[in-house]
């Protein structure tokens, strides 16, 4: 993501009940076949998450990981809609698993997530028994035993809210001072030391707005997701903790299969959908080049602060970028950028896809060219003769021919829309009109092989250019960067002479020729450096940050 920074304007490339299930104590073992059910209604409709320790699955420095525990300092009491059950009486003394399935009011009123909690209503239950079961049959050199015979206990309590990403994101960042939205958070309600009656196992918040996200990267459903996240909370309750040791976290990712596969539920457990995924960026991710985003495919919390003050004094910020505009969103969301408040959203201008897609007032689209189909053509052919990656870019969409991790990782690491398998050449031009293609390979192999061989191939009828050393991008002939900043300017009636652009890739050449003031990068290309007015620190250390404060107010 390049970006265009200015004074007057700115571009920027880049009260119901828990659910109560009664368990018979006559055992120490709770098995799912021997518990019965009943539903209470509580008075209260507030949720107490205080002074509780929580656990995160987070992204930071464009890779996801693994949270340690932190003590909660207070939070915002909320109404939630929790759901309804009914009441079995039961005919001998039992254990109580007291299960409250809450659904935080800013969630919009939709059947699919009231079927979730619902679902959850009978799976949470499920998972803790067995849970519990290993807990008590099993030795760990690892786990926390202080929750151990639950066999003790008269009842356990515990609760799951449904939240959307808002929520969380305000969680995170009073709890952690981490401003972005994560899955899930895990709460301990537990003092061992009290001895109660009562096992308050304590709370699992949920987001559904990241649990889809996610579940629609990993190819399964949100509910798969979202059990998915519960079973990871709940074992941080009972005392999992995978940031000890290896040997804990190899503990941990063992309990997470253990209970999704027992229970017949879809999905990896998250640690090892982490590790996965961390396998897959480590293909890709480390990249000198970028603007906005550094090395990591990251937005620094620098550059954000930097963007958020520039844009509270009046500075109008645009992003012009290669990416996709639900890939900018995505990116930008992560430091509370987008949206209605931030620089971005689908109402607001900007310049995607190198130029070929712009979209001006209210987010309405002005501009868009597409790729001759005969050069489309000869490209899908190329990559299945050679076995390189190829993606076809059509508007919100992204197209393939065949699976690569490199494919993967467009969608993993720079949030670009899921590659489509094509079952064929001519099935992949004739499924929408594409705007630019990219061909993935070693940096060495593009500079070799495919950048002069296809330099050649699209001849007067597209042009090839390159934000980063192992991507090369094939546009319509006569477009750039640039030439959307241009065409969005004369929408909006500003000045060239009133822009500053910041840029490092070739591809954003034309861009910093065509502003007041040209920043290039120190990690930029030579070409790009050479066109600039002014060199700045690199995109690690928070280059765009710098600028805005050097030059733009």
């Amino acid at each position: 993501m390049a970006s265009i920074i200015s004074r007057a304007a700115a571009t920027l490339s880049l009260e119901r009940p828990p659910t109560t299930f009664s368990i018979p104590r006559s055992s120490v073992n709770l098995s799912p076949t021997r518990c019965t059910a009943r539903f209470v209604i509580p008075y209260s409709s507030k949720s107490s998450l205080f002074g509780r320790r929580f656990h995160a699955l987070c992204c930071e420095d464009g890779r996801r990981r693994l949270s340690r525990p932190m003590r909660i300092v207070s939070a915002s009491n909320k109404e939630y809609r929790k759901m309804r059950g009914r009441q079995v009486k039961s005919k001998e003394k039992q254990l109580e698993l007291s299960v409250s399935i809450c659904i935080e009011e800013e969630l919009p009123d939709d059947p699919e997530i009231s079927s979730i909690a619902e679902l959850l209503r009978l799976n949470v239950p499920m998972a803790m028994k067995l849970a519990f079961d290993r807990i008590t049959d099993l030795k760990y050199k690892t786990r926390d035993t202080s929750i151990q015979d639950v066999g003790d206990f008269e009842s356990i309590e515990l609760s799951v809210l449904l939240c959307n990403d808002e929520f969380i994101r305000k969680l995170n960042k009073e709890w952690r001072d981490e401003d972005h939205a994560t899955d899930v958070l895990s709460m301990s309600e537990h003092i061992p030391e009290l001895n109660l009656p009562v096992l308050m196992l304590g709370d699992i918040v949920i987001s559904m707005e990241t649990a889809a996200r996610q579940a629609e990267e990993r190819g399964h459903t949100l509910i798969d997701e979202i059990r998915i996240l519960m079973v990871h909370g709940l074992l941080h309750l009972l005392g999992f903790d995978h940031e000890i040791s290896e040997d804990a976290e190899e503990e941990m990712e063992e309990e997470e299969e253990f209970v999704l596969k027992s229970l017949g539920w879809k999905g990896k457990g998250l640690i090892r959908s982490a590790y996965d995924a961390g396998n897959n960026e480590n293909l890709h991710i480390e990249n000198p080049n970028g603007t906005l985003l550094n090395s990591k495919s990251q937005v620094s919390l620098t550059n954000a602060r930097a963007l958020k003050e520039a844009s509270s004094r009046g500075v109008k910020i645009v992003v012009a970028t290669g990416k996709a505009r639900p890939a900018a969103i995505s990116v930008l969301q992560m430091v509370d950028l987008a949206g209605k408040d931030g620089i971005i959203s689908d109402h607001t201008p900007g310049v995607f896809l190198q130029g070929l897609l712009v979209y001006g007032i209210n987010g309405r689209e002005i501009f868009k060219r597409n790729l001759d189909p005969n050069v489309c053509r000869e490209a899908g052919h190329y990559s299945l003769e050679h076995k390189v990656p190829l993606i076809a870019f059509c508007q919100d969409r992204c197209l393939t021919l065949f699976n690569d991790p490199l494919v993967d990782t467009l969608h993993t690491v720079y949030h670009e829309p899921k590659a489509e398998i094509m079952p064929s050449v001519e099935h992949m031009v004739a499924a929408a009109d594409i705007q630019k293609l990219i061909f993935f390979d070693t940096a060495e192999g593009i500079a070799t092989s495919l950048r002069p061989y296809w330099s050649k191939a699209t001849g007067d009828h597209a042009n090839v250019v390159q934000a980063v050393p192992d991507m090369l991008e094939i546009v319509p002939f006569g477009t750039s960067k640039g030439s959307g900043v241009k065409l969005l300017l004369d929408h909006l009636g500003v000045s060239s002479k009133e822009i500053m652009a910041i840029g490092d890739g070739e591809n954003d050449i034309e861009m910093l020729e065509l502003a007041s003031l040209g920043v290039a990068l120190r990690n930029g290309s030579e070409k790009t450096k050479a066109v600039a007015d002014v060199i700045g620190v690199s995109n690690d250390e928070d280059g765009v940050a710098d600028a805005i404060y050097r030059y733009a107010f």
